[in-house]
């Protein structure tokens, strides 16, 4: 590991927005290519916010800290590696489904997922259900993530499930939902494929059906 790529990884755990283009740029100009900076430096940094993260070391503030650091690192180096036919590892549509638009929990997932380099389709929030499934279907994505913190919403991820079964969808296309209304209990109800508590338990469950 090259001094730089330390220096990033340390930028991006301590969430300093203003170094994360910078500090990348440096990584590339010491001859790391996108694939390493992505998978050696961003990767392994959320991997670190994450594990203090579930340490309680870290709080929310720190983690959208980190998020928005990783975020000025990939959007230099993503657009060289779709331009040099870089492999996606998987293809995810995330979003906050209708009738919600609480998304920092959505976004801090999307983060995480970014580092673990997939490709991910962000819905934003308030999405109907069929607009999600759709670009599902149109990307040839195979995870759907949705989330929600409101009960009254939680009806629209029923749906989700029924929409995919009714197509023939099911288990092609796996669906993961989460946010402060959802359950372990409601998902084996519903029958999505997987439930996570927070953003670190949601890219292990991302990595798990993508056998990464």
């Amino acid at each position: 590991m090259s001094a730089e790529m330390d220096a990033l990884i340390d930028v991006v755990v301590k969430g300093k927005i203003k170094e994360g283009k910078d500090a990348t740029q440096k990584c590339l100009d010491a001859g790391h290519s996108p694939q390493e900076i992505i998978f050696d430096g961003l990767s392994a940094a959320m991997a670190i916010v994450g594990d203090k993260y579930a340490a309680k070391q870290y709080f929310l503030p720190q983690v959208l800290l980190a998020a928005n650091t990783l975020y000025m690192g990939l959007n230099l180096v993503l657009p060289m590696l779709t331009g040099a036919g870089g492999e996606t590892k998987g293809k995810v549509v995330i979003g906050v489904v209708e009738g919600d638009v609480h998304d920092i929990g959505k976004n801090i997932v999307k983060a995480m997922l970014t580092g673990l380099g997939l490709t991910i389709y962000d819905m934003g929030k308030d999405v109907p259900i069929k607009d999600m499934v759709e670009k599902a279907k149109s990307e040839g994505a195979t995870i759907i993530a949705e989330s929600t913190l409101m009960t009254p919403t939680l009806a629209g991820m029923k749906a989700c499930e029924a929409i995919l079964a009714e197509e023939g969808l099911k288990g092609q296309i796996k669906t993961m939902i989460g946010g402060g209304a959802t359950s372990k209990e409601f998902a084996d109800q519903i029958g999505a494929d997987g439930w996570s508590y927070d953003a670190v338990e949601a890219s292990k469950v991302a990595s798990a059906f993508l056998g990464l």
